[in-house]
């Protein structure tokens, strides 16, 4: 029996300690599109309401006169048409109401499925570096660092730990990105965009979260309380994580195994994938398969009913298929017979009388 994969600790020092069995949850199927979908909809549920002013663009004296008196029944100001969404200073056409469907409801089953999706991504370093992420020195992914980080309160010792685990060049990739943001955003509170770094996830706050918030792009999140939104920004997956010994530990029993279920999510159990080997073409073409669908022999032996036949040809293939083709075969077959006949005789006709013109005297 093959051993569970297994995911080492690495100290504050940056050295390998122990190690740890990986989560059932980092090895669940990966569907882009769920991903992609769930975070469309999640992401609208942090939405404010926004309308125009009822009053915009009827704030005017202008009256129509109605008919009758040669003008406009159009309301006019000053020779000027109003209130129309054609015309200066008129309203727009189908005012923004708060009343908007602002909110989606997600499934329940559907946004946890899309998590463990961007979880299982997080464990791929194929995918978090086409996500942007600079882990090129990062001695393992996934990383997980010992229990004592959760006890840091200075943001130093947080800049100290990622610099020994290589962790530190995503930081300073979120700080060279920082850009002024175009457009009036820049008088709403969001005068700056950067780029996403790493996400520490950890089991207890005893001052993590005060080390770690002030570094720029790194983000944090409790492992009992995940969001799909900071695993996968703008429904990419890949995120960059970094787990504490602790929150690494508890993923089994917050998301359950694929045979126990989760403690904490009633009744849970990770989804599986539909085959255990995604290499398609390697199943085809392995010996097993092609031995019943080409088995192998002389070619005078008679091939079996698995062997694939095109009935259009094989018409033995297609009098199974369509017993009637063989009624529609043989009266093809009379009428091309009785039309050879004709033009036979027609022929022998007109050759007669073609020798009759000839001796004519």
């Amino acid at each position: 029996m093959a051993s569970r994969p297994t995911v080492t600790v690495h100290t504050t020092s940056g050295e390998p300690s122990s190690s740890l069995p990986l989560p059932a949850v980092l090895t669940a199927p990966i569907r882009l599109d769920v991903v992609a979908q769930v975070h469309k909809s999640v992401a609208k549920n942090k939405r404010q309401a926004y309308a125009v002013s009822e009053k915009a663009g009827h704030q005017t004296s202008a009256e129509s006169w109605g008919t009758g008196r040669a003008v406009a029944v159009f309301p006019v100001l000053a020779a000027v048409a109003a209130f129309g969404n054609m015309c200066r200073g008129g309203r727009m056409f189908a005012p923004t109401k708060t009343w908007r469907k602002w909110h989606v409801k997600v499934n329940q089953n559907q946004r946890r499925f899309a998590t463990v999706s961007a979880l299982a991504a997080s464990a791929l370093p194929s995918l978090v570096l086409a996500r942007g992420h600079r882990i090129e020195q990062v001695p393992e992914i996934p990383l997980v660092v010992p229990s004592e980080v959760e006890s840091f309160k200075k943001t130093k010792e947080a800049v100290a730990l990622l610099k020994s685990i290589d962790a530190y060049p995503d930081v300073v990739k979120v700080s060279n990105s920082r850009k002024l943001r175009a457009g009036k955003g820049k008088m709403r509170n969001r005068r700056y965009r950067q780029r996403r770094g790493p996400l520490v996830v950890y089991n207890e706050d005893n001052g993590i979260v005060k080390a770690f918030r002030n570094l720029p792009g790194v983000e944090l999140a409790n492992v009992k309380r995940l969001n799909l939104l900071q695993l996968a920004p703008g429904g990419h997956l890949g995120r960059f994580i970094i787990w504490t010994e602790s929150a690494f530990a508890l993923l089994d029993q917050v998301f359950g195994t694929f045979d126990n279920p989760s403690a904490f999510k009633k009744d849970y159990i990770l989804p599986t994938a539909k085959i255990t080997n995604p290499d398609v073409t390697r199943l085809i073409n392995s010996t097993e398969i092609q031995s019943v669908v080409r088995p192998a022999g002389p070619k005078t032996q008679k091939r079996p009913w698995t062997q694939k036949k095109n009935p259009l040809i094989n018409k033995t293939l297609l009098f199974r298929l369509n017993p009637y083709a063989k009624v529609l075969r043989k009266q093809e077959l009379l009428r091309q017979g009785q039309k050879e006949k004709k033009e036979k005789k027609k022929g022998s006709v007109a050759g007669g009388a073609f020798l009759t013109s000839l001796f004519a005297p």
